[in-house]
């Protein structure tokens, strides 16, 4: 049985409330910036994009203009991964590398929406009058622009990536799935290269309408993720985009791309969450199929602030007290899919800059750390499915 190939993330693209590029992400996090808005969608807040300038990724006005905000953003953040992997352009590479996607649902039609609500509050709706303003309100483009592998799709047109694709569906686990299927097909010998990521609109009334349904969203003021407790809990949607270019070493050293970091392991699982400490139980069941890992070290959290999730999370985290934590969601917000990529971004970040990001947490449950990270482990937990962990380590 041939050994499993090392897996290299060679590329990393991220455009996000705190900005674009690592540079300025890189920044942000040293300064401790968080952008939020309490206002545009009072009560509830979001982590609204920072300005971006579309056309230097996506040249072509009329692709922009066929794409919802959400595939603008990933569109965006795919062709910054393939710059920082020294692959734009390369028409050799791109036309056999892979693509996984993690990507919800389109964006509704909001003013539609409403005149249909409003034309059955006031007793105006016949029998067919649904279907009838369906097919009359919504142009056939918007609606296949709701498709979630058009995201694949646009970026193909756009940045020529032309290999295998696939797009999963499915929120956090979705974003979990992604790099984990992608590592699995590059170690097996089934990939040489592949992008690898997810992208999120959190500026969208429909979706803050939908999550208030369940009681997720934070609403009133602001607090970071650890400060958020039964009485005040939920996210703060983040509007995202990010993307990791995966390949094999081999490949990397053969076209001479320099690495961030290696990924090692990615494990997911999908606790039933029926019983008190079900979290809690998948992280632990989880932890020791990453292989050989320290009693300190360091870890990158998705978590949401939305309870009781958080709470069996930093249960989970009571039982390694020598890790020094960093929490996404505090600086970005919850960006759903993208959660766990944005995980694995800043990790391959920060062991390529030899240096973890301080922390942003007036609680004390994130400590500080001073030494250079060999590894990281990266976790999402769902606000209501799915688990997961990541092993990204320096590369020897």
């Amino acid at each position: 049985m041939t050994e499993p190939k090392e897996v290299w993330i060679t590329g990393i693209g991220i455009v996000s409330s705190l900005g674009e590029g690592l540079d300025a992400h890189w920044d942000a996090l040293n300064a401790r910036r968080i952008n939020v808005d309490e206002k545009r969608f009072a009560p509830y807040i979001v982590h609204p994009l920072a300005p971006v300038s579309f056309d230097a990724q996506i040249p072509k006005k009329g692709d922009q203009r066929q794409m919802e905000a959400w595939q603008r953003i990933g569109t965006y953040a795919a062709g910054l991964a393939l710059d920082s992997a020294g692959v734009k352009g390369n028409r050799e590479i791109l036309g056999r590398m892979d693509m996984i996607v993690a990507a919800g649902g389109g964006e509704r039609d909001v003013p539609v929406d409403i005149a249909i609500l409003n034309s059955y509050a006031k007793g105006n709706a016949s029998p067919g009058f649904l279907n009838e303003r369906l097919m009359n309100d919504l142009r056939p483009t918007l609606f296949l622009a709701q498709l979630s592998n058009l995201l694949a799709g646009n970026i193909a047109i756009v940045h020529g990536v032309s290999g295998t694709s696939r797009t999963f569906m499915g929120e956090e686990a979705a974003g979990i799935d992604a790099p984990r299927i992608a590592l699995a097909r590059i170690a097996s010998g089934q990939s040489d290269i592949a992008l690898v990521g997810a992208a999120h609109n959190g500026e969208r009334t429909d979706l803050l309408s939908l999550y208030e349904f369940g009681d997720f969203n934070l609403t009133d003021k602001y607090a970071p993720v650890w400060a958020r407790d039964q009485t005040k809990s939920g996210f703060a949607l983040g509007s995202a985009g990010v993307f990791l270019v995966m390949e094999s070493r081999e490949h990397a050293e053969a076209r001479g791309a320099k690495p961030f970091a290696k990924l090692t392991k990615v494990v997911a699982d999908l606790a039933q969450r029926k019983q008190p400490g079900a979290v809690t139980k998948s992280l632990e069941t989880l932890w020791p199929k990453l292989g050989m890992l320290g009693d300190d070290g360091v870890l990158i959290t998705g978590t949401t602030g939305v309870e009781p999730v958080t709470s069996e999370e930093k249960a989970f985290l009571s039982r390694h007290p020598g890790y020094a934590v960093r929490a996404t969601g505090t600086m970005f917000g919850h960006t759903l899919e993208t959660q766990f990529p944005l995980g694995l971004a800043l990790a391959a970040l920060s062991i390529s800059r030899g240096a973890l990001f301080p922390p942003n947490d007036p609680t004390g449950l994130e400590i500080e750390k001073s030494e250079s990270p060999a590894q990281i482990v990266v976790m999402g937990a769902g606000h209501w499915q799915g688990e997961g962990l990541a092993l990204v380590e320096a590369i020897k």
